[in-house]
């Protein structure tokens, strides 16, 4: 709390996600309904924020299409988090050939990660299952290399040292007295891991190889407002105003707890 921008940036989230989710019991509008008549209006009474090119409501699409990209956005967090901590823990309490292998494994894979979402998407095929899988599985060796650096500096402490003299099982000290340590840096992680999978989710939806019409989302809304740039600006302003405030507020927000979980780092 003593940290104002991250509390701007809950704040800003917390109406983001409150709006996009309880919106539409209010806005009724279909984001589907199209009206050929009406395409391309800026924003006014009837469309307070305008219509794309077939006449669908700009402020409906904007609220449906916020579910589809924030629900992937946090399922891919989750999948990323828990590969991320398994690996990550794994290699560094055990050691010896998993360490090598898995942290290889990890650095083999971190250099070409969004080649590798383009490549499994186009193999895979698109739609939010998929993209949860893709980004999930290639975006969790971030939080692997912090997993890894929390297990090998707590492994070494008095408490783990005292549970291994009384008998204890290796696998009942990590699940027990190690992991717990790490969750202040897991919760870092995965609030930066959102704000990586919702802009991962838009670019790849703004490459078409994403979430696919007529089902919204604020990356293929990019990228069916980009031929009308010019004539209907707006059609681009409101979801990448959006995305990026999204992105910059969970960024802002992870920044604030880890100052805030891991105090060390501010002294």
């Amino acid at each position: 709390m003593r940290n104002p921008v991250s509390v701007g940036a809950l704040s800003v989230l917390i109406l983001v996600h409150v709006l996009v989710f309880a919106g539409p019991v209010a806005w009724r509008v279909s984001p589907q309904q199209t009206s050929p008549l009406e395409a391309l209006l800026p924003p006014g009474s009837g469309h307070p924020l305008g219509t794309d090119d077939l006449g669908r409501d700009e402020l409906s699409r904007l609220l449906h299409g916020g579910q589809v990209t924030l629900l992937v956005g946090f399922a891919a967090m989750l999948t990323a988090t828990v590969l991320g901590l398994l690996v990550g823990a794994t290699a560094g309490f055990y050691s010896g050939w998993a360490d090598a292998l898995l942290m290889r494994l990890t650095d083999t894979i971190t250099a070409p990660a969004f080649f590798l979402i383009v490549t499994a998407i186009v193999v895979l095929g698109s739609g939010p299952l998929t993209l949860i899988a893709v980004i999930g599985g290639t975006s969790w060796m971030q939080v692997a290399r912090v997993i890894y650096g929390e297990t090998l500096r707590f492994k070494a402490q008095d408490f783990v040292l005292a549970a291994e003299a009384l008998g204890a099982r290796r696998a009942a000290i990590l699940a027990r007295h190690v992991l717990p340590q790490t969750i202040p840096s897991v919760v870092v992680s995965a609030t930066l891991g959102v704000g990586f999978a919702v802009l991962t989710e838009a670019a790849v939806s703004y490459l078409g190889l994403g979430i696919q019409a007529p089902t919204p989302s604020w990356g293929n809304m990019l990228q069916n407002a980009q031929q009308y740039v010019w004539t209907s600006p707006a059609l681009a302003i409101f979801p990448g105003i959006v995305i990026t405030v999204v992105v910059l507020a969970y960024n802002f927000l992870g920044d604030g707890l880890r100052d805030a979980l891991d105090p060390r780092m501010t002294a």
